[in-house]
């Protein structure tokens, strides 16, 4: 592989150590080096398996004539990178490829570019949403009338037993009969928020107080005794959210993780955020791509979900656990998604190469 072609050197070398040529044709990744003319300079073999092409017969030609961009790619580059996920791009000389599309600029090499593309990780979920269609309106709208309807009876029900209680009867039964309804009736108070299809009050707000108070909450409570680490980026921009949904969103993240570390000898929750300049997604089916650059992610080193119900995790009563009731994850997604955002659910390596179960919102940056 001639670095030189490039006017990239990497510096010296151990002598007992590989060079940068070998330890860029050992990437597994696939990755093409851009010159400041829009032409590629070097590809590593990961990339001429996944593109069907030599890199001496990439070598020199115009990007797009070798690889197609994404769309929306020339208009949303701004400099800084341009990234999107889980898209379909077509090889000139080979298949369409679903792939994560990441584009980053070169410090100190001005108009020099990587471009590195990962297969779709199979692992990652991304919630669509409950309601996207005509069905699954109604079927909301049933709920919400179902709830509305089953709560009448239940108040009854509890006045009755607090009558008997009050007249001597069985105070055991009677107080079980009173514990039961409370159950149930909380139970449709989750069910109602769910179906709630009032639209959010979106406002320009600063993240991190909600983050911190989030984490103080969890660390007072359910997930007393744990570690939660932060990773934050510090230049993160206000972001357009609704602050009491966002903390409900958190809250409900961080206890799922709590939950998930149960009986671990080292729980670790990490809150992590990250500004992804030129990210876009479609927030659903049919929608266009949009800028969703602020990232906020969940982590913790729990055993994940179960792989049989991990493509269902959004949808309602689909839980991994014996006493869930699967209503906390779509309130999740549903709030995130009435916030202009999207959630996705992953199993991932961390630095440290350990398997890590991950939670990851994008939203969109205040104008």
């Amino acid at each position: 592989m001639a670095l030189a072609r490039s006017g990239l050197r990497a510096g010296p070398q151990p002598h007992a150590g590989p060079g940068f040529a070998e330890l860029f044709g050992a990437l597994p990744v696939a990755v093409l080096l851009i010159g400041p003319d829009g032409r590629i300079a070097q590809a590593n073999p990961a990339c001429e398996l996944m593109l069907n092409h030599s890199e001496s017969a990439m070598v020199g030609q115009p990007c797009d004539a070798v690889l197609l961009p994404p769309e929306g790619y020339a208009e949303r580059r701004d400099g800084h990178g341009f990234s999107a996920f889980d898209i379909e791009i077509e090889a000139v000389r080979g298949p369409r490829l679903r792939v994560d599309f990441v584009e980053s600029p070169i410090a100190d090499r001005p108009g020099w570019r990587i471009v590195t593309l990962h297969h779709a990780p199979h692992a990652r979920r991304v919630a669509q949403g409950a309601d996207r269609t005509a069905g699954a309106r109604a079927a909301v709208g049933a709920a919400a009338m179902l709830a509305h309807e089953i709560k009448n009876p239940l108040s009854g029900i509890r006045g009755a037993a607090q009558l008997l209680a009050s007249s001597g009867e069985d105070r055991e039964l009677t107080g079980l009969i009173t514990t039961e309804v409370d159950r149930i009736v909380a139970l449709i108070d989750r069910m109602e928020d769910f179906t709630d299809t009032r639209p959010l009050k979106l406002a320009p707000t600063n993240v991190y107080p909600l983050l911190d108070h989030a984490r103080k909450v969890a660390l007072a409570g359910f997930a007393r005794g744990m570690v939660i680490e932060e990773r934050f980026d510090p230049s993160l921009p206000p972001v357009m959210i609704d602050p009491d949904a966002f903390q409900q969103v958190m809250l409900n993240l961080l206890k799922n993780a709590a939950e998930a570390l149960g009986g671990l000898a080292q729980p670790r929750i990490t809150l992590a955020t990250a500004y992804r300049h030129g990210m876009s997604m479609s927030t659903g089916p049919g929608r266009p791509r949009q800028p969703l650059p602020i990232e906020i992610l969940v982590i913790d080193n729990g055993p994940g979900a179960p792989e049989d119900i991990a493509e269902h995790l959004f949808e309602p009563f689909v839980s991994g656990k014996p006493e869930g009731k699967g209503l906390g994850l779509p309130l999740v997604e549903k709030l995130v998604r009435d916030q202009g955002g999207i959630i996705q659910y992953a199993r991932e390596q961390d630095r440290e190469r350990e398997h890590v179960t991950v939670f990851r919102i994008l939203l969109p940056r205040a104008a």
